[in-house]
């Protein structure tokens, strides 16, 4: 028997749901996230921005909301769009790799993982006015230690970092 989920509140942009014992927070409407895998010669893409819920700036892959805006927008046109906005780069392609749950235990949020190819850089990035989005080029040799030096610094790290930091935290085992 599957037991009723209840409403136990309604935000602009989130609710928080009970099913039984379990409590979960969810996007309102139909949103999800585009993440975005951007590497051009050697180096790869990263947003450095503000977390209000972290109480820090946090590093992060870039990433959007899809259909925020847009009604009907796929997660790659999001992408593209939200790659230019936030970094000042421009993607010729962008492929779908996925899609996965952000954090399961906490949130029904799901983000489709898109690789960005063909990157033309044609503007400064910072995200839309307010956002405060830093863009950082890091060469992929240097990832681990860039990583470390934001977190010895009190940085948040995304854990969708773990994509691109993940052949050398195997190797370190």
């Amino acid at each position: 028997m599957t037991l009723p989920t209840e409403t136990l509140w309604e935000g602009k942009f989130i609710e928080v749901h009970r099913q039984g014992r379990w409590e979960w927070a969810a996007r309102r409407g139909d949103v999800h996230a585009a993440v975005i895998l951007a590497i051009h010669d050697g180096a790869v893409l990263l947003v450095e921005q503000e977390r209000i819920p972290l109480g820090s700036r946090s590093l992060e892959l870039p990433a959007g909301l899809v259909g925020d805006e847009t009604g009907g927008e796929t997660p790659e046109t999001a992408a593209a769009r939200e790659l230019e906005e936030e970094t000042g780069w421009r993607p010729a392609r962008v492929e779908a790799l996925g899609v996965f749950a952000s954090s399961p235990g906490m949130t029904s949020e799901t983000f489709t993982l898109v690789r960005a190819t063909g990157l033309t850089r044609v503007g400064e990035g910072g995200g839309v006015e307010g956002e405060g989005v830093t863009v950082h080029r890091v060469p992929l040799a240097g990832l681990s230690a860039f990583v470390a030096a934001k977190r010895a610094k009190g940085v948040a790290i995304d854990a969708r970092l773990l994509l691109v930091l993940a052949a050398s935290i195997v190797s370190a085992a």
